[in-house]
């Protein structure tokens, strides 16, 4: 099949364009400053010449958008929306001008949708969309608005012979540099990788081949559409997670941090608190639904099998 991938020069795209390609499938990134081959230019905003991508092609995957990890400066803040709604739209506008469109358009989401809780998993039939607690910062609630604000740009897209799925993707763990799971590990190595703020608060992940999976999986199945919440099952405190990454690497201690140093440590790092400590507890529940099984389901075995990946590449 062919397959378009706008934004997708990131670690994500990087993930999954290995794994399509290597299963034989052509596949077309869509770029700001394309570099090798099967890379087209895009401004992510505007038709141009790569609209001739996606006529014709099997599958476009979103994945545009600015990096979150960054300062939540106002300016960041308007850019992390515009860059998402933006591209999004345009996106939509190519599909519904094709003459032949893709039967399946995936735009990348964020399990950041959800509210901060603690007390029960967010699944897409009950969980809780964004909301205003009382103990966190009402900044977060723009994180939110972006998600919402990107949705809907796939929802009201004139797109009727496409099927279209609102990927919720949590952290993407893969071994490459630069990535989550590089940064993460990278911590845990310098003796910082304890609990912050008391490490209660859930983090959300996927092992990076059971997101390409999960990709395969729902370009397979013609029967599922709207949100579907890409993560493992099995979400864990902070505290858990890092003691898991700990072990996995073979590093014994972990220093905590609490709140203010975790403020200082993330303007140290030019990023912001909320991708640290908002708890971020979900669950697949449509993919399981569906029948999707999960090779790497708990953290612990996933972190072994990232780690020893990562060790393979650097010896390699």
């Amino acid at each position: 099949m062919k397959f378009v991938m706008p934004g997708g020069t990131g670690q994500v795209g990087t993930v999954l364009k290995r794994a399509l390609s290597a299963a034989g499938h052509d596949v077309v990134v869509l770029s700001r400053n394309p570099s090798g081959p099967g890379e087209v230019r895009w401004d992510g905003a505007t038709p141009g010449p790569w609209t001739a991508e996606i006529d014709g092609c099997d599958v476009v995957v979103n994945l545009a958008g600015r990096s979150v990890n960054c300062r939540y400066t106002p300016a960041n803040l308007r850019q992390m929306m515009d860059s998402r709604v933006h591209s999004a739209r345009v996106v939509g506008e190519a599909i519904a001008a094709a003459g032949r469109p893709p039967r399946l358009w995936l735009q990348m989401s964020t399990a950041t949708v959800y509210a901060h809780r603690f007390d029960a998993a967010n699944d897409e039939l009950t969980g809780v969309i964004g909301g205003t607690e009382p103990d966190v910062p009402g900044y977060w609630g723009y994180s939110v608005g972006i998600a919402e604000a990107w949705e809907r740009e796939l929802e009201s897209a004139d797109t009727p012979h496409t099927r279209k799925v609102a990927l919720r993707a949590a952290m993407v763990m893969s071994p490459d540099r630069g990535g989550v799971f590089d940064v993460l590990l990278r911590l845990a190595r310098l003796g910082l990788g304890g609990p912050v703020a008391g490490g209660a608060q859930y983090v959300s992940w996927i092992h990076d081949r059971d997101f390409v999976r999960a990709v395969e999986f729902l370009v397979a199945r013609d029967d599922i559409e709207g949100p579907v919440n890409l993560a493992a099952p099995g979400p864990v405190p902070q505290r858990a997670f890092m003691r898991a990454l700990r072990a996995a690497s073979g590093v014994r201690v972990g220093l905590p941090a609490t709140r203010w140093m975790a403020e200082i440590g993330a303007f140290v790092l030019r990023s912001d608190t909320e991708l640290l400590l908002k708890s971020r507890r979900v669950v697949p529940g449509r993919l399981l639904e569906a029948g999707f099984a999960f090779e790497r389901p708990e953290w612990p075995q996933a972190a072994d099998d990232l780690v020893r990946r990562l060790r393979g590449r650097a010896t390699g």
